[in-house]
């Protein structure tokens, strides 16, 4: 989508400092943090939520979970929330499928 800011952040059209990159996914810091931590791990893919989602995206929404882990090992954060809003009234800001990593713990 082109009018969509976490694709082109994620093509690198909008610069940000990416914590992690891989083929699927990026990683960098929310704008408007709610926690101690605040990541965003957003698809390259465009999906607009969990319910536009198919079953070829299965895989792609399972290695968004993992890429968490990654993360959150290569920051040594130990304990963390992760949330994925779906829809405006669930507070889905940017209709573009994504998970918060969020931790206020000591780390």
């Amino acid at each position: 989508m082109e009018d969509c800011i976490f694709c082109k952040i994620s093509q690198g059209v909008v610069k940000t400092d990416f914590l992690y990159e891989d083929e699927d996914c990026v990683v960098f810091k929310d704008i408007h943090p709610k926690a101690k931590t605040h990541l965003l791990i957003v698809s390259k893919k465009h999906i607009d939520s969990v319910m536009e989602a198919n079953e070829q995206d299965e895989e792609l929404l399972g290695k968004l979970v993992f890429c968490s882990k990654k993360i959150a090992k290569k920051l040594n954060i130990s304990a963390f929330n992760l949330q994925i809003n779906v829809g405006k009234e669930a507070g889905q800001e940017i209709p573009h499928i994504h998970i918060h990593l969020m931790s206020n713990f000591a780390q």
